[in-house]
């Protein structure tokens, strides 16, 4: 089948992302900066625990595990169900816009500072 994909010439070259939607589920993220020179995360570090623990009393999740390097960070979460979120929810990408938000937004306060 013809695609922009295939247009382009990068069919079988680039990764398709199949993402898993499932309430209650667990999840393993490995999330980078665009600059993997930068040591921002660890530089950062009292700022990134602030956004992820804002987003936890927004949009419930437990950290199972994080490792955090200067450039990336992978995480180990699962998903709050039943009481704590409406059923069915397994939205892990707001979950994650809003740490990124929250995160980014005061880096760059925190630099004009």
């Amino acid at each position: 089948p013809h695609s922009a994909r295939a247009a382009c010439g990068l069919q079988g070259i680039m990764v398709r992302y199949r993402r898993n939607f499932i309430p209650g589920g667990t999840y393993f993220f490995t999330v980078t900066l665009r600059d993997r020179r930068a040591t921002t995360l660890v530089d950062h570090i009292g700022t990134l625990r602030a956004a992820f623990a804002t987003t936890q009393t927004q949009h419930k999740f437990t950290i199972d595990a994080a490792v955090v390097l200067p450039e990336h960070l992978h995480t180990l979460i699962t998903l709050h169900t039943l009481i704590t979120l409406p059923e069915g929810d397994a939205d892990y990408p707001a979950r994650w816009r809003r740490i990124k938000s929250l995160f980014t937004t005061a880096v760059a306060k925190s630099a004009r500072a």
